[in-house]
């Protein structure tokens, strides 16, 4: 049953904003004019009135308005009737990061146990992609590392730890004569590895966006840069010795030939559960969820 276009009017309903109902629904501003323009030509008559930038509700846009809400709550209840038959059922869950994939590694056996007929389809992808996914409402649930809620709503998200982000050389690397175990303060890095190849993970990751933070608050220009999504690659490439980066704790693997270093003032991201809106949870999905948030505990 495919509800979506549904969702574009209740978040443009929502929002009272082309621009910021496209934001949240992670489409263009266009498309949903598009759509918008269409649907009121169909029905014959405008859902909104245009103000100054504001979209309100007409008399005929409340009516489509109240009448979408009920057929997504009708959906919700058909999908959690339809789940709970014999505990059968399918959920969807994203991840963007090692810790997730550990996570589901040991969570999955038992829970299957519990609920041997629910199928788990996992995805992994960047923390763009799974955003627009969890907003789309195509993937029920992400295990994802993010800098911040935004741009999901509270009831949206369940924070499971904060992690700490280290910074990563070779083992063998001269600076660790003279700092064995010492945090590093981010003034530092310029003088210390204003010279060194730093490994960068791609634009949109919580670690990218530390890493700028930490480049632009220290005056850091490297003198060369190499970008890449695999962890496991960047961390084989800094054992090489082939350059720097920064890595979460989870991580923080292969000690023998890569020594990791607290920084100073020091550095987080969040790692948290995002469900889907709309998720009217069965019995099955629900102990799940309660496995992912009791993990860390």
């Amino acid at each position: 049953m495919d509800t979506r276009y549904l969702t574009y009017i209740l978040t443009i309903a929502k929002k009272e904003n082309m621009t910021k109902a496209a934001e949240e629904l992670f489409v263009s501003q266009s498309t949903l004019s598009q759509y918008l323009s269409k649907l009121e030509s169909e029905l014959g008559t405008p859902l909104f009135y245009r103000s100054k930038g504001r979209l309100t509700l007409t008399q005929a846009g409340s009516l489509y308005i109240e009448a979408a809400e009920k057929v997504m709550s009708i959906k919700n209840v058909l999908y959690q009737n339809i789940q709970n038959i014999e505990n059968r059922g399918h959920i969807t869950v994203g991840v963007t990061s090692q810790f997730g994939l550990t996570m589901l590694t040991d969570i999955i056996p038992a829970f299957k146990v519990q609920y041997p007929d629910i199928i788990i389809e996992i995805s992994e992808t960047n923390l763009p992609g799974l955003t627009r996914m969890i907003s789309e409402e195509s993937i029920d649930c992400g295990i994802m590392a993010i800098n911040e809620i935004h741009p999901f709503s509270p009831d949206q998200v369940t924070i499971l730890r904060e992690e700490e982000v280290l910074f990563s050389i070779p083992v063998n690397h001269p600076y660790r004569k003279k700092n064995p175990d010492r945090p590093i303060p981010i003034g530092e890095f310029a003088k210390s590895f204003g010279e060194e190849n730093i490994l960068l993970s791609k634009k949109g990751s919580t670690l990218r966006r530390l890493t700028d933070m930490v480049l632009e608050n220290a005056g850091w220009i490297p003198s060369t840069v190499c970008e890449t999504n695999s962890i496991s690659t960047t961390r084989s490439m800094v054992a090489m010795g082939i350059g720097v980066t920064f890595i979460s704790d989870s991580c923080a693997s292969d000690r023998e030939h890569v020594a990791y270093y607290h920084v100073e003032p020091k550095l987080t991201r969040l790692n948290a559960l995002v469900t889907r809106k709309n998720w009217i949870q069965s019995q099955a999905s629900q102990c799940f969820c309660n496995a992912i948030r009791n993990y860390f505990n």
